[in-house]
Parts: structure tokens; sequence; C-alpha cells
């Protein structure tokens, strides 16, 4: 008979700092082992461990367990299609078939696997009813969807408990209780102490929480969107007053540039928020920036680590003015909240955001009304497109859009801009950005970054430098985004720039 070594929690004692991990869908699907048996135990001696996980994935997101809840969510409601049920039952075999990968203890598979069967048999049943009324409302749409991390986090739960890690399972979808209209800061705020609250209620015990949690007005995926679970775990770290929060993906940290397309980027340390903020708006998925925001502003740094290398450093987004020394906190040496470096007097990164469209707007009159540009604007937003970049002169308008829209979005949208003038769209385009902190206080980035465009034979579109002067992006035909990518990279960011 199988028997389980128990590893003590006097470790996960109360004098010990918080750690607050988020596992990603395609790590809990791909590397589940390493998490329970190397990551959360080594994190153990040190710190009290929170989980928070993702619903499971398995090689990519569009097979992961939430994109299938979603298709079964929209095929519940298609008068004879079975789709939804098929979509059930492989969602039910995945997991199924990881719990008895993973767990060995013969008594906690059963009742493991039993519970996977009745929650996938509460899906099948609600999806029924969704087909016999012939409509899912948003909030219906979050119960379906919350099901994924539920399934996630009890496997994660007993597969730690197989471990000898004493595990809760704690499922959010009821924490919140109180009444609340709107999603602003107050209601952020009430989150963060409700969560802290819940996990100080587990005691010893290791909480691995659902990334999903609960009903909030109009809708959790309508309002806060797919990075509920990012959100989740930030509140919960804010809460705590966590010493860390740790982000863990597949890959080592933030790079200068994507790894994959140019051979010399290299792995940032450190990066600030600001610079995070850009990079993930302008292609590269670090975390999302309201999610961000909620941890910086409680001065509590997020490191992003590779769940396939857990000695790596990871980078770390930290909140601390790069001014500021660790002495005028009152701060320990040797932590990650409270260890500071220099900022680099170069740009810190360049990135590129495909499958943009440039729409050019040409006025039929000589001279502007000042409704001209809200009459653009108004338009694009009742067609729900989001402008990236902008250029403008007295009489024309040119926009850099991305191209993930609805059905004919842009097609309507042109018809109706037409009224204003002249109207043409350029597809298979591509925003490249070079973000750094510094550069604002150095001369002469902007024109070495073109001029290296320009050596390279890459014609530029449309030219945007954001407010805060630490973005200064251009859009390029698709087809040379990678080259110009590269030729940046090797110019202003493998060189020294100090010179400049």
């Amino acid at each position: 008979m199988h028997t389980t070594s128990t590893i003590p929690l006097s470790r996960n004692q109360p004098s010990l700092p918080w750690l607050v991990q988020k596992y990603g869908g395609t790590s809990v699907g791909k590397c589940l082992d390493t998490i329970t048996s190397v990551i959360v135990p080594s994190s153990l001696k040190s710190h009290r461990v929170v989980v928070v996980c993702s619903a499971q994935s398995g090689h990519s997101k569009e097979t992961g367990t939430t994109n299938r809840l979603l298709k079964a969510a929209a095929e519940a409601i298609i008068e004879g299609s079975t789709i939804h049920i098929e979509l059930v039952k492989d969602i039910l075999a995945d997991h199924l078939q990881a719990a008895k990968a993973h767990i060995q203890n013969p008594d906690l598979l059963q009742q493991v696997c039993q519970q996977i069967e009745n929650d996938c048999l509460r899906l099948k049943s609600f999806l029924q009813a969704a087909e016999i009324i012939e409509e899912i409302s948003p909030r219906s749409k979050d119960v379906i969807i919350g099901m994924g991390e539920m399934l996630s986090c009890k496997l994660v739960a007993a597969v730690l408990k197989d471990k000898g890690i004493d595990s809760e399972f704690v499922n959010l979808n009821n924490m919140i209780d109180q009444e609340f209209s709107v999603l602003d800061q107050s209601f952020y705020d009430y989150l963060a102490q409700r969560l802290a609250t819940i996990v100080q209620q587990c005691g010893d015990k290791v909480p691995v929480l659902t990334g999903f949690f609960g009903h909030v007005p109009g809708s959790l995926l309508s309002t806060i969107g797919r990075g509920y679970t990012d959100l989740c775990a930030a509140l919960t770290a804010v809460g705590l007053d966590a010493e860390e929060l740790q982000v863990w993906k597949e890959v080592d940290g933030i790079f200068t540039a994507d790894p994959r397309k140019v051979a010399t980027a290299r792995l940032l340390p450190k990066i600030t928020p600001d610079e995070a903020a850009e990079l993930t708006y302008y292609g590269s998925e670090v975390i999302h920036p309201f999610t961000m925001d909620q941890v910086i502003r409680a001065h509590i740094p997020i490191r992003i680590k590779n769940v396939k290398n857990p000695q790596g450093h990871g980078t770390i987004i930290f909140p601390q003015p790069p001014d500021q020394s660790p002495a005028a906190n009152g701060a320990a040496n040797g932590t990650a909240r409270n260890a500071t470096t220099p900022l680099p007097k170069h740009p810190t990164a360049v990135t590129i955001k495909d499958g943009i469209a440039i729409l050019n707007v040409h006025s039929n009159r000589k001279n502007v009304s000042h409704g001209f540009l809200a009459k653009i604007f108004t338009t694009l937003d009742e067609h729900g497109i989001v402008v990236d970049l902008i250029s403008t002169s007295e009489v024309h308008v040119s926009m850099a859009l991305g191209t993930d829209l609805g059905t004919n979005a842009l097609e309507k949208a042109v018809r109706q801009l037409s009224v204003l003038g002249s109207v043409d769209v350029m597809e298979s385009m591509a925003i490249l950005s070079l973000v750094g902190q510094q550069m604002k206080s150095m001369v002469g980035v902007a024109g070495h970054m073109f001029t290296t465009l320009a050596k390279a034979g890459i014609s530029i579109e449309i030219i945007s430098q954001g407010a805060s002067e630490i973005n200064i992006s251009c859009v390029v035909a698709e087809a040379d985004a990678i080259k110009a990518m590269q030729v940046v990279h090797a110019e202003l960011l493998d060189k020294n720039l100090d010179a400049l």
C-alpha cells in the first residue's frame, strides 16, 4: 500500500513572510510535478505560501480548458448542436488523466476523481439548462468559465497533499458578501481584505485559490476579462502585504526582445512598472497593467519566473523609484522587496505587435471643423475599435488599429467615416516599439532608431512618441517587422548608447 510522507508545516509559521505564487494554465497542464515537488516545497522553507491557479491548459491556450468552456457556452444555445456535451467529456477526461498521472495515494485519487466527475456533471446540467432556455447571460457565462479554475485548483491541492504538503482547496465563487454597483478602487481594496481573511482562515495549510473570485457587477469576464486570475493573485498579495508576487510562466522572464526572433536578446533582471505596462500593450505578454497597478501601489514587487527553470532569477517589476535607496525605507539588504539597482542609461527593450491595420481619413474640407476628430472617434467607439497609435495634421488623420475585431466592424466604420472625406485602409502592418524608462533623459534615441530602420530599407508609415517619453513607436509592414526588431535591437540595445 502506498504511504505518503508528510512534510511538516511548522515552517509555514506566522513569523515568515507571505509569498503569493500564480501559475498559468499551461504551467499547471505541463509542469504540475515541478510545481508540487520542487517549487512549492522549496518556497515553504522561507515563506508562507499561497497558490493561485488558472484553468488547466495543454500545449497552448487555444486548446485550454477556458477556451473550450467558452466554446461550450456558445454551442449550448445553438439549436441541434451537441458539441458542448463533447467538450465537457473532453474536459473531464483531461482532468481525470492528470489526476491518475500525478496522484499515487489510491484513496486520495478516488476522492479527487469523484469530485471532478461531480463538477463536470454539474457543468453538463448547467449547459443543458441553457440549451433549453436558449440563453446564456453574462453571469451564467461566469459560472461556466469559473469551472475551469475549480477543476484545476482541486487537482493541484490534491497533488500537493499526495506529496505530503498539507494544502486546502479554496473556492472563491461566493467570497463577495457585500453589494457593489461599480468596480472602483474601494471595491478592489475590499477584495484584497476579503482574500487575506480567507487565506488566514486556512491556518498552516497551503491555500490553493481559484483564480475565479465570484460574481461582480457586470460579470467578471465582461468587466475584468481573461486576466482575472492575475488580478486575484495581485489582490491576495496586497491583502496579505506579501513580500513578493510571483507569476510563473514558461519563459525565464522579460527579455530585451523576443528571444525566438532576436538571437542576442538578453534577460532583464529588473524593469519598472511603466516599462512593463508599455511592453504588455505593445506585444510582449507580461502582466496586465491594471493588475500590476494594484500590486505596485502597495509597494510589492512582482517577479516573473520560469516554471521550467525554478532556480532562475527571473525578472522583477520593482515599485520603488530608481533614486530611492533601501536605507531610505529602513529596509534590510538582500530581499527582493528592498533591493535597488541603477536603471540602464539606454533603451530597455524592443517589441512588435502584429495584426495591425492603418486607417487613414483625409478631410474633404480645406478647413476642418472642431468636430472632425470627435466624429472619427465616436464612430470607432460605436464599433468597438481601439486606436493604438495616431498621427494628425490639419486635414488628415492616420490611426493604427488592432484587427482582432468583430465581424465587419472595420468595414462598417469605414463606410460611416467616408462622409467626412476619403478613407483608406492598409492591412498587414505591425507596431514596432522601443521602450525605456531612461530614454526621456537621452537625446537622439528617436533619430538613431529611425536612421537604423532607413539604412535597413524599412519604410515607416506612422511615427508616435508617448507622452511619458518612455516609448517610441512606429508602424511598419508586417513582413518587415522581425527584421526591424532585429536591426533596432542590434543598434540600440546591443551597443552602448551612453554616448547619445
